[in-house]
Parts: structure tokens; sequence; C-alpha cells
């Protein structure tokens, strides 16, 4: 578990060191600063494929929809102590409002992806908030 975690840095810091545009973000909690979110989903037995499908649908939502910015976005994948599915995905919204306004097209697919996920340990079936955006760079 610890080398997933400390390759999952790595790539993080890998895809960071070879790009080239920054993306500009503010430190601000005003509702129109941009707000960088890890979503953690703790996906059901069998519902992998079809998980990794909705985050897809999801994301191309949230870009038709104007909510997002394109980067960054990560989806990784682990395995988790019991075996089950966790995936984990980072993005930025355009405000911190966007989540909070999302249109009907955004929450029917997080209708979907909670009916593919599950609580365990004490953990929501999706769990995440705002991270700190330390540097984010592309080609």
């Amino acid at each position: 578990m610890k080398k997933l975690r400390y390759l999952l840095a790595f790539l993080l810091v890998s895809l960071t060191g070879c790009s080239t545009t920054r993306l500009k973000t503010s430190d601000s909690d005003s509702p129109q600063s941009p707000e960088t979110v890890l979503i953690t989903y703790h996906v059901k037995s069998g519902k992998e494929a079809e998980m990794e499908q909705v985050l897809n649908r999801a994301w191309k939502t949230y870009r038709q929809e104007h909510l997002v910015f394109a980067y960054p976005h990560l989806i990784v994948r682990d395995e988790e102590k019991d075996g089950k599915t966790r995936m984990v995905e980072v993005f930025t919204w355009v405000s911190h409002k966007a989540p909070d306004h999302a249109p009907p097209s955004v929450k029917a697919v997080w209708n979907d992806m909670m009916l593919l996920c599950e609580s365990r340990d004490g953990h929501g079936p999706l769990e995440g908030g705002e991270v700190a955006l330390v540097t984010w760079e592309t080609r």
C-alpha cells in the first residue's frame, strides 16, 4: 500500500515536471475562485468497469457544462487492504460554487456514481473535498 502511495506521488510530480503551461488558481475561498478536489470512490465488487464508464461520462458532462478546467484531471485505481477497488479522482472546478449549482445532467451522473459505490470501514461511498493545488502545468 505504501508503495502505491509513493508511486502515485511520483507520477503526480513527474507529470507536473514535464509541462510548460501553468494553470493559475487562487488561494481564496471566494465563491468565484477555482476549487481543486480529490474524490475517493469505494467501488462495489464487480462494478469497476461500469464505474470507469460513469467517471468518463461525468467528465464529459462537467466539460460540456463548463464546470471544470481541462487540467488537472487524473483518475487512479487502487486495491484496498480487503482486495476491493478504490478509485481516486483529482480535478478543478471553475469555481467553488460550480458543484453547489450543478445542473440536472450532473446530478444524474452523481446518482449513478452513488449506485456503484459502497460504504467501507467507516468511510462513505464517496469521500473527498478541497485540496491545495501546489502546481500543475501542461504542454
